[in-house]
């Protein structure tokens, strides 16, 4: 059974940093390609960064390119967003999705298959 579970948010004042985690279990990301979301308080939930399955590929949004980086450990299955310079605008739960890669060298930010459950982060002084 498929299954991504996020962790390492928390509340963090501006400026500071924080690693977001998402395990993977019950398929490989050798054939999956990752992404992370947000969805900010009362807001649609937003792509943040994707992935492609053979890493060849990494997309940011323009509102975290430059402060964030996504990466992943092919021997834990598992990904990372680590967050720098955070500010209260990036106040979100975050989410990581996966879908199959077709090719090896994308990663979209809309169609996932699966979905973890989130992990609040919270920027405030």
């Amino acid at each position: 059974q498929a299954e991504l579970v996020e962790s390492g948010g928390g509340s963090v004042q501006p400026g500071e940093s924080l690693r977001l985690s998402c395990i993977v279990s019950g398929f490989s990301l050798d054939d999956y390609a990752i992404a992370w979301f947000r969805q900010p308080p009362g807001k649609e939930r937003e792509g943040v960064a994707c992935m492609s399955s053979s890493e060849e590929y990494i997309f940011y949004s323009p509102f975290v390119k430059g402060r964030f980086t996504i990466s992943r450990d092919k021997a834990k299955n598992t990904a990372y967003l680590q967050m720098n310079n955070l500010s209260p605008s990036d106040t979100a739960v975050y989410y990581c999705g996966a879908h199959y890669a077709y090719s090896s060298k994308r990663c979209l930010l809309y169609g996932m298959e699966y979905w973890g459950k989130g992990t609040p982060v919270t920027v405030s002084s």
